[in-house]
């Protein structure tokens, strides 16, 4: 770690929006695909960067529920990325010791989307380094619906009793159960807006918006997003935490 990082304090989880992709693509005359396919590399170099960092959790958005309503071309294109870059995700965790796990709703991909995704979780699940989450056919509306149902069931069956319902109940319903809810929201190209990621997670979350588009996101931004982040008072409910 560099030494002007030394005597930071490291968020555990970080969560990220990369925005900016087809913007950083349209400046320089190329197709939206390529702003892609940059963008990509960059969560590569991000994921070793965490690492080394000693951030345990990274959290990416990297497909929404409301990204299928883009162009067929689009979508067709991003598919075809998903399934170059689990590839090399699969290699890049393997030599980082990181463990990948995916939230969201997956069954809407085709079954080789799937097969790869399990297959991420399943070959890196005892590496005991960075987990690194990809929310893909995520949004979090949805996830919050889907861990209703799910607690509804239960209720239904008798195996909950809604009296026994709380808030830590109730987060073992959602796709993040068992993971610390993020520290640091860092979102890219200087967009103002949550875009439906994390709703419940990110209650006091601290929130770091960067002018950068994601492809040109660096270990540079990344340490002034937690040189910002060590700046903050954070409170919870008033009551300040350091």
């Amino acid at each position: 770690m560099d030494n002007t990082m030394e005597n930071m304090v490291i968020p555990q989880h970080v969560a990220l929006i990369l925005d900016g992709n087809g913007r950083w693509a349209k400046k320089r005359g190329l197709p939206r695909s390529m702003g892609h396919k940059e963008g990509c590399v960059t969560v590569e170099k991000t994921v070793e960067i965490a690492a080394r960092m000693g951030i345990k959790y990274l959290t990416v958005y990297g497909f929404s529920t409301e990204n299928w309503k883009r162009s067929k071309e689009e979508v067709g294109a991003l598919m075809q990325l998903f399934r170059f870059y689990m590839v090399r995700l699969l290699k890049i965790a393997k030599n980082n010791n990181v463990r990948v796990k995916m939230i969201g709703e997956r069954n809407r991909f085709d079954k080789d989307i799937v097969e790869g995704i399990n297959r991420l979780e399943r070959e890196t699940k005892d590496n005991t380094g960075l987990t690194f989450v990809i929310a893909v056919n995520y949004g979090g509306r949805d996830e919050i619906v889907r861990a209703a149902k799910k607690m509804a069931e239960e209720v239904k069956m008798n195996k909950l009793n809604p009296e026994d319902i709380t808030e830590n109940v109730f987060s073992g319903f959602l796709d993040t159960a068992k993971m610390p809810d993020p520290d640091l929201l860092i979102r890219t190209s200087g967009e103002l807006r949550l875009s439906n990621y994390l709703l419940w997670q990110l209650a006091y979350t601290e929130i770091y918006v960067t002018d950068c588009l994601w492809p040109d996101f660096s270990k540079e931004e990344l340490e002034k997003a937690i040189a910002a982040y060590n700046k903050r008072e954070r409170r919870f409910g008033g009551v300040q935490t350091k």
